[in-house]
């Protein structure tokens, strides 16, 4: 059966993390289903010279941060889980506190509340205690925060390289294999 992964955007600095995963996903056969919050569209214009309509194109689905009756709010709608990258502290604390306001929120509490994974990814810096505690109590829910890391024993050549290995890293959690992680003690 195809592995299906709901990916989701938000409006963190690190936009490249969420639109890397999408092509990984794509050239690994991995079904996703993307939803981006109005703040990630904002980030998109600032980050990359990428338009909306050409990460749309890199998803099986799409659908409207405002459509919380879309199939992902839905426990029936059956996935292998869900990556949030980049994950805004606003996003996390609405994971954190129970409160879906938006599909991105809702279809986080689903995959939690159906023992789906689900892997976090801040992009936040210096953290205060708030977003500590966040990450706290989505991690005993029984979330992943996998915040992007660069890996340097990889010795990158690129951030591109730092980016890939990063994504590769976070699809590992779910045992796709996308061949881009520079695994330790191998050749």
């Amino acid at each position: 059966m195809t592995k299906r992964l709901v990916i989701a955007i938000s409006g963190a600095s690190g936009i490249v993390y969420g639109v890397r995963l999408l092509d990984l996903c794509a050239e690994a056969g991995v079904e996703t289903h993307l939803v981006a919050s109005k703040s990630a569209l904002v980030t998109l214009a600032y980050e990359t010279p990428l338009k909306w309509a050409d990460v749309k194109k890199r998803a099986a689905k799409v659908y409207a941060n405002e459509d919380v009756t879309a199939s992902i709010a839905s426990g029936s709608f059956r996935t292998d889980g869900m990556i949030i990258a980049p994950c805004s502290m606003k996003t996390l604390g609405e994971i954190a506190s129970g409160a879906a306001q938006a599909l991105i929120s809702r279809a986080a509490d689903v995959t939690l509340k159906e023992r789906r994974r689900l892997v976090l990814v801040p992009r936040e810096t210096p953290l205060h205690l708030g977003h500590l505690r966040n990450m706290v109590a989505v991690t005993e829910m029984g979330a992943i925060v996998a915040p992007p890391m660069p890996a340097f024993y990889i010795n990158p050549q690129s951030l591109d390289e730092v980016v890939d290995h990063g994504v590769g890293r976070l699809l590992d959690l779910f045992d796709i294999d996308v061949g881009v992680v520079k695994r330790w003690g191998e050749a």
